[in-house]
């Protein structure tokens, strides 16, 4: 057994289950070891962003780490866009790059780089192998590294020489520390805030505390309280549904976002962080709370979150049994030319049960997941680094963590041409996911951000960096070229037609929807 096997059987050993990878000379003896020893599905991307997003996007759904497999530095610099989406996201990933065989590096050959100062800002834990027999409890020190706290990226270092040379063993399971549980003055300190500030009280959820479990609990806090519930302005994954009670969102647009915590007095934080500005803007605040408002941090996002929630319910006497406020009723299907409201429409009434929803529309999709307050159980998964290219490579992840769900990417023709050859990953696993391109030919974001810092009478140049035209990107050719079957719709009778066909059938889709 060489060293490539040896981790592999590590890996296997601790339930890791799928790799995505995208290798180079390097790596030739992993990809051998991952066919030589059952266990884990390889699955090829063809750019290393989509190896690290697909990581992300799996790790949220399957609530353990993928591997990843890269080519060195510069395959780890190419794919480390999405590590740092995955960070922000607490995802769990085991990111292996290869690296020259020991003896090599002092030659400095073309691809000798430093790849620890790559992994670095990305990365929660680092290690390599300086020989084979550390090769296996290198990868199960590794995953149990991911999997500690909230999650987070290790980065194993492989050199070439320790994955062929021999091996000793299999390393078992590394155990995985339990989460803090915070103490019992955070918890009376949070219960206080709560009881203090009653409708003027804000929950702010993160982690862990958006999934079922812990929105029940905050449900049972508000019942006892009064208090609004509220996620961050991104969240890694949102469980949402008439079953559970509604948990807002911090929106994007700094005035908004002001106005949505105007009368916010006491903030508790559970998994969250005190909420700030996506930028700076000149003039205006970073913070966006209130002067004045108290904040009160019970639990951090490595914390016990469920447990927190549960013990002040406790300390509030929170009912056991509450009654969910009912749904917004979903708003009249809509008919005609394209607009943001009816896009927001179309996709509330047409959503299938129990959808994975991974939303990058930055402008477009503003209005979608209120829209969706009133649709069918479904999750919802963002961009909590807002490094865009994100969402077609988290979808392809999500989708492999979940086959019997159906994906629904949201993204703009911007940032989907950073990421667009997870398409042909799409179509080589048959991968159930039906991906929505917002294609308005321009960066709307940052059209609006000229004007936000301050930028007055932006000139024909400038305008000009902003737009997606000559040529007009052609999508349907792009996804058909990467083997997915494509359509385009241009009003909003045309978008619900294209949805219900996609709906209505497992694989890959495509819609561009022009407007």
């Amino acid at each position: 057994m060489n060293g490539a096997e040896s981790l592999v059987r590590s890996l296997v050993a601790s339930d890791v289950e799928i790799c995505f990878a995208n290798p180079g000379t390097s790596e030739m003896h992993f990809v051998a070891a991952l066919d030589h020893v059952p266990g884990i599905r390889c699955v090829l991307a063809l750019a290393e962003g989509v190896v690290t997003g697909a990581a992300d996007g799996y790790a949220r759904l399957a609530g353990k780490p993928a591997a990843t497999l890269l080519h060195l530095g510069p395959g780890l610099a190419n794919g480390v866009s999405n590590l740092h989406n995955a960070r922000k996201a607490n995802s769990p990933i085991v990111n292996v790059v290869g690296e020259h065989a020991t003896y090599h590096l002092q030659y400095d050959a073309p691809l000798t780089s430093d790849i620890e100062g790559i992994a670095r800002p990305v990365s929660a834990w680092i290690g390599r192998a300086e020989t084979a027999s550390e090769v296996g409890p290198l990868g199960a020190q590794a995953v149990a590294a991911a999997m500690t706290g909230a999650g987070g990226v290790a980065t194993m270092i492989l050199p070439a020489d320790t994955a062929w040379n021999e091996a000793e063993g299999v390393a078992p399971k590394v155990a995985v520390p339990a989460r803090r549980k915070v103490d019992d003055a955070a918890i009376r300190a949070g219960a206080e805030a709560l009881k203090k500030g009653g409708k003027n009280a804000m929950l702010l959820l993160g982690g862990k505390a958006l999934h079922a479990r812990g929105i029940m609990l905050a449900g049972r806090i508000q019942a006892a309280t009064g208090c609004r519930l509220s996620g961050q302005g991104s969240n890694a994954l949102i469980e949402r549904g008439p079953h559970l009670p509604e948990v807002g969102r911090i929106p994007y647009v700094l005035e908004v976002a002001l106005g949505y915590l105007k009368d916010v007095q006491q903030l508790v934080m559970v998994g969250a962080r005190n909420p700030v500005a996506f930028f700076a803007y000149p003039g205006k605040p970073s913070e966006l709370l209130p002067e004045g408002s108290a904040r009160v941090p019970v639990a951090a996002i490595e914390d016990d979150l469920e447990d927190a929630l549960e013990r002040i319910a406790a300390a509030l006497d929170a009912p056991e049994r509450f009654t969910i406020a009912p749904k917004p009723a979903l708003p009249a299907m809509p008919s005609g030319p394209v607009t943001l409201d009816g896009i927001a429409a179309v996709l509330a009434n047409l959503m299938p049960d129990n959808a994975i929803v991974v939303d990058e529309s930055i402008t477009t999709g503003r209005g979608i997941f209120a829209a969706l307050a009133a649709g069918p159980r479904h999750d919802w998964l963002q961009n909590m680094g807002g490094s865009i290219g994100y969402s077609l490579p988290v979808a392809l992840g999500a989708a492999l963590a979940a086959p019997d769900r159906k994906v629904v990417a949201l993204t703009g023709d911007g940032s989907a041409f950073y990421t667009e050859q997870a398409l042909w990953s799409f179509a080589r696993e048959n991968a159930d996911i039906t991906a929505v391109i917002f294609a308005n030919r321009r960066y709307a974001i940052l059209q609006g951000e000229l004007t936000n810092v301050g930028v007055g009478n932006p000139g024909p140049r400038a305008v000009d960096m902003l737009t997606l035209d000559r040529p007009n990107p052609d999508w349907v050719k792009l996804a058909e070229g990467h083997g997915v079957a494509a359509e385009r719709a241009t009003d909003l009778d045309g978008f619900a037609a294209a949805l219900k066909r996609a709906f209505g059938q497992r694989g890959p889709r495509l819609i561009e929807l022009v407007f």
